[in-house]
């Protein structure tokens, strides 16, 4: 025959392993979201992709006013181009209104257009067109006549000009 004690003793020692051993009733579905079908699981991204790359997004670009032009006349080809350029001591904006009134008082010449931001006057003197452009340099403001073709020009028209304007401003 049983003893009752006996019984007492072993029974709280099976519940506890039937408890400890894994049964669904004292514990939550650990099985997660791979457990789900594919239609209903969260896309996964890999930790370097969730974010886009911002390293370069705020570069803020040099203005052209700020820096010398590429195509700006180094010193040594203002040196070769003193017939069609001089320097002036003086800030690019400063520079550019006091060619502008030097123009004006030229007799014979016309402006078509000027465009203070590029530095440049459109003009038509002695039968030649060309522009007379304001560029500022390390030593200055560099104050050149360039022909269509984007070249030092060197006709006499535009030479007179650049002497002229050399005269009237003091470069």
């Amino acid at each position: 025959m049983r003893h009752p004690v006996r019984s007492a003793r072993v029974l709280p020692l099976i519940a506890l392993v039937v408890a400890a051993s894994g049964c669904s009733w004292f514990h939550k579905d650990a099985r997660g979201d791979y457990a789900l079908p594919a239609e209903s699981r969260p896309l996964e991204v890999p930790p370097d992709l969730n974010l886009p790359d911002t390293s370069g997004a705020m570069k803020v670009p040099t203005l052209a006013s700020a820096t010398q032009p590429a195509n700006a006349p180094s010193a040594a080809a203002q040196q070769a181009a003193t017939k069609s350029g001089f320097v002036i001591k003086g800030d690019r904006d400063a520079v550019f209104s006091a060619v502008g009134d030097a123009l004006a008082d030229v007799p014979g010449l016309t402006i078509a257009s000027r465009a203070q931001l590029l530095g440049s006057y459109d003009v038509s003197y002695e039968g030649s067109n060309f522009l007379v452009r304001v560029v500022p340099t390390e030593g200055g403001t560099y104050v050149s006549a360039v022909d269509p073709r984007g070249l030092p020009a060197v006709a006499d028209a535009p030479v007179k000009l650049i002497a002229t304007l050399k005269a009237k401003l003091g470069g």
